[in-house]
């Protein structure tokens, strides 16, 4: 048996995760931190394990999506706040993808939160903390080297697949994915990967009976019970997993998913060439 990575060189400190260099150059560990921040880190705090929480939900949920077909960074969870993940080159362009209208999307817009986006959105934001990740088109992450335009194409069709399982996953266990935030990288092989978490940190969940937020909302708004609410978005995880989804059906016409700004108009056989593409088993 391989001996367990260990943990070298701190290589980035976030706010809520640290990255470690191991023996293996292609991989690294991550160490899930309890540190709670909203609005860019003007607001910080601490959550008691919410580390762990978020590590052993990402856990399960990249381990997942690796088999619903979608290529991950995630490899093995090593401890319970510790992950071993392939090293990835970041793409410095955030995914937003909006069910509902939630947060500063219902501010900017001037529309009620919790009404229904049909279609659902998928927004590119400029990873820049300094600049309070602004959000961006396709054209302008092009044009400032953030991506080209076949990782924009990858990264939108990923993101529409992920959407599709997370929220039935989510259904399953009593919960609604409302939004949520993904980040992707570039492997040694120079694949592109899903990286970053998948938890309450990362995504907008309400309870689908209540209506209650389940997520890191409850600390943004001094909503309390934000400890207890993590955990039982994890219960409830662990008590669905293995459960049949309802996933939603596609015609072969409607495997691509459209861009909503049109800006590309590339072929498949283009896509197939510069990136590898969605393909894996369907759930």
């Amino acid at each position: 048996m391989n001996a367990r990575p260990e943990p070298r060189e701190l290589l980035y400190e976030g706010k809520a995760k640290q990255v470690f260099a191991c023996d293996d150059t292609d991989l690294v560990i991550v160490r899930y931190k309890d540190d709670a921040t909203a609005f860019n880190a003007a607001k910080r705090g601490t959550v008691q394990d919410k580390g762990v929480v978020n590590n052993a939900v990402s856990a399960m949920l990249y381990a997942e999506l690796e088999s619903f077909g979608v290529p991950t960074h995630f490899l093995e969870q090593l401890s319970p706040r510790e992950q071993l993940v392939r090293r990835v080159s970041i793409v410095p362009v955030e995914v937003i993808v909006r069910n509902r209208a939630a947060g500063t999307f219902a501010t900017r817009y001037g529309v009620e939160e919790g009404i229904e986006l049909d279609p659902t959105v998928i927004e590119w934001c400029y990873k820049a903390d300094a600049l309070g990740d602004p959000p961006m088109n396709s054209a302008t992450a092009v044009a400032l080297g953030l991506a080209d335009e076949a990782q924009l194409e990858a990264m939108f069709d990923y993101a529409a697949d992920v959407n599709d399982f997370l929220g039935a996953r989510f259904a399953v266990a009593g919960l609604e994915l409302v939004d949520f935030k993904l980040e992707f990288g570039i492997d040694a092989a120079g694949e592109l990967r899903l990286a970053d978490e998948i938890s309450p940190d990362t995504c907008r969940l309400w309870d689908l009976a209540s209506g209650e937020k389940m997520d890191k909302d409850r600390f943004r708004r001094d909503l309390g019970g934000v400890e207890e609410a993590y955990q039982e978005v994890w219960r409830r995880l662990r008590e669905t997993q293995g459960v049949p989804l309802d996933l939603p059906e596609h015609d072969e016409a409607e495997l691509e998913h459209e861009h909503l700004d049109e800006l590309h108009d590339l072929d498949d056989d283009s896509l197939d060439a510069a990136l590898p593409r969605p393909g894996g088993p369907r759930g």
